[in-house]
C-alpha cells in the first residue's frame, strides 16, 4: 500500500512538474514568442544576414526586390546597382536597415498562426523612383559620392544614390589592382558619410548674420583678396570688391563671410549652428545617419573665420544639410526624410508613413530672404538654364583637402509648387561644385520633373 501511495504522488508530482512546465512555456510564448520569430537571424524571416520574407518595390510598384526564393533582384542590372545600399546584397556585406526595421510589418505575426504571410504576400514600397535613381547613378558615372532629392513638403526620398556601386547580381572581385575604383562601396555614402561642407555652409553663416545683424543687409564688405588674421589670412580666388551679402553669397566670397563671422563671434555661430541641427544627425526608417562637426574649441580668430566658410574642422553628413535646405524651402520648418512608403501584408496594410514635422529652426521671414539669395546664386552665377522650367535656389562649396584633389558640393531646393524639392550633390575629388555637381543635378531634377508630371 505504500508503495502504490509513494507511486501515486510521484505520478502527481511529474503531472504537476509537467502542468507546470507547459504553463511556464505557453506564458513565455504569449510573451515573447513575436520577439523569437522577428529576431535577427531567425530562418523563418531571414535568409542568412538579410530579410528573406517579402518583395521590395519602388513608388511606383516596380520590382526591386524578392526575398521569398532567395533574392531575386530587378531584371534592369541599372537598377539593381542604383539601389544596392537600400535593398542590400546577397552576402550581407551591404545591409538594408530601412527595410529591415519593418521586418515584423512586412512578415506578419499572428499570436496562433504564427507567421501568416511567409508564404510571400508581404510588400514594402519604397518613397524612391527607379527612373530617378537611374538617372542618379547614370550622371555620377564612375565619380564617388552621393546625390539626393526628397520632398520637403511630405518627407519622400525620390532618389538617393551613392557611389561606387555594384550590380548584386554580378559583384566585383576586389583586389589591390582596383579597390580605390571600390573605395567605400559598402558604405550608404548618404545615411553613413560625413564630408567638409566647403562654401555650402555659408548659406549657414547667412542664416546666422539674418536672425542676428540686424543691418547686414545694409552692410557693404570690401575684398581685396585677402582678410589679416593671425598667424594667416582669410584669402579668395580673386579680389571681389565691394560686395553687399547677395553678391558675397552668389561670389562665394571668403572674406567677406570672414567679416560676418568676426561680427557674429564664435558662441553665436555655435549656437546657430546647433540651432539649424547642420550638423547632427537625422533618424528615419530605423536608421540613424552620421553626425557632423562643428568644433570651436581653442580656436584662433583664422581658424574660427574658416569655419564659418565651411572649412577648419567642419563636417555635415549629405542627409543632415539635405534637411537643412528642406527647412529653408518650407518657410524654416522641417520635414524629415524618409525612403519606407507603406507595407502590406495579406489584405492588410500594416505600415503606412506619414510626414513627420520637426520644430522651427527659421523664422520664415529670414527663411524667405535666404530663399531669394539663393535663387539670386543661380541668376547670377550658375544660370538658369542649367535647370529649365524649374525655380532652382542653390549654392555651391568647394571644400579643400589635405594631398586630395577638392570635393565638390551643391546643395538646394526649388520653389514651385509643383515640384517642392530638394537636394544635394557631393562628388568627392570632383573639383569645383558648380562644373561638376550642376550637370549632375541638372539631369537629376529634370527626370524628378518629369515623373511628377505624369
Amino acid at each position: 500500500m505504500n508503495r502504490i501511495a509513494r507511486r501515486s504522488a510521484a505520478m502527481f508530482l511529474l503531472v504537476a512538474l509537467l502542468l507546470g512546465g507547459i504553463s511556464f512555456f505557453v506564458a513565455d510564448y504569449l510573451m515573447h514568442g513575436k520577439e523569437w520569430v522577428m529576431k535577427p537571424g531567425s530562418p523563418h524571416v531571414y535568409a542568412g544576414p538579410n530579410i528573406g520574407c517579402g518583395i521590395v518595390t519602388d513608388r511606383e510598384g516596380l520590382l526591386l526586390l524578392d526575398t521569398n526564393n532567395q533574392r531575386i533582384y530587378s531584371p534592369d542590372a541599372s537598377l539593381r546597382a542604383a539601389t544596392l545600399h537600400w535593398v542590400g546584397d546577397r552576402y550581407g556585406y551591404i545591409s538594408a536597415p530601412a527595410v529591415a526595421t519593418y521586418a515584423e510589418e512586412m512578415a506578419g505575426y499572428d499570436i496562433i498562426s504564427g507567421l501568416y504571410s511567409y508564404s510571400g504576400a508581404g510588400q514594402t514600397r519604397l518613397t524612391l523612383s527607379a527612373q530617378v535613381q537611374k538617372a542618379a547613378l547614370e550622371a555620377m558615372g564612375d565619380k564617388k559620392g552621393t546625390v539626393a532629392v526628397y520632398n520637403y513638403k511630405t518627407g519622400q526620398l525620390l532618389c538617393a544614390v551613392s557611389t561606387p556601386t555594384y550590380d548584386p547580381d554580378n559583384p566585383p572581385t576586389i583586389t589591390e589592382e582596383n579597390q580605390s575604383e571600390y573605395e567605400g562601396v559598402y558604405m550608404n555614402r548618404f545615411t553613413m558619410s560625413a564630408y567638409v561642407p566647403g562654401s555650402i555652409f555659408k548659406v549657414v553663416t547667412a542664416a546666422a548674420a539674418l536672425e542676428e545683424i540686424p543691418d547686414i543687409l545694409e552692410q557693404t564688405f570690401t575684398c581685396t583678396g585677402s582678410r589679416p588674421y593671425s598667424p594667416e589670412p582669410v584669402t579668395c580666388s580673386k579680389a571681389h570688391g565691394e560686395l553687399d551679402l547677395y553678391s558675397a553669397l552668389a561670389q562665394s566670397c571668403n572674406c567677406s563671410f570672414a567679416s560676418i563671422v568676426d561680427q557674429l563671434g564664435p558662441e553665436k555661430l555655435q549656437y546657430y549652428v546647433e540651432k539649424y541641427g547642420v550638423t547632427g544627425s537625422v533618424s528615419f526608417d530605423g536608421i540613424t545617419t552620421a553626425s557632423g562637426n562643428f568644433d570651436l574649441t581653442n580656436a584662433g580668430k583664422n581658424q574660427i573665420a574658416w569655419s564659418g566658410i565651411g572649412q577648419h574642422t567642419d563636417q555635415v553628413n549629405p542627409c543632415a544639410y539635405l534637411a537643412f535646405m528642406g527647412a529653408i524651402a518650407n518657410g524654416g520648418t522641417g520635414v524629415l526624410p524618409y525612403v519606407v512608403e507603406q507595407v502590406v501584408c495579406g489584405d492588410a496594410v500594416t505600415y503606412q508613413a506619414s510626414a513627420t514635422q520637426t520644430q522651427r529652426i527659421l523664422p520664415e521671414q529670414i527663411a524667405l530672404e535666404l530663399q531669394q539669395m539663393m535663387r539670386n546664386n543661380v541668376v547670377e552665377k550658375y544660370g538658369v538654364e542649367s535647370f529649365p522650367d524649374l525655380t532652382v535656389c542653390g549654392k555651391s562649396g568647394t571644400a579643400q583637402a589635405d594631398n586630395r584633389l577638392s570635393t565638390g558640393l551643391f546643395a538646394g531646393f526649388v520653389t514651385d509648387e509643383a515640384y517642392p524639392l530638394a537636394f544635394i550633390a557631393i562628388v568627392e575629388e570632383g573639383g569645383s561644385g558648380r562644373q561638376v555637381c550642376v550637370p549632375i543635378l541638372s539631369e537629376v531634377l529634370s527626370v524628378c520633373k518629369q515623373i511628377m508630371d505624369e
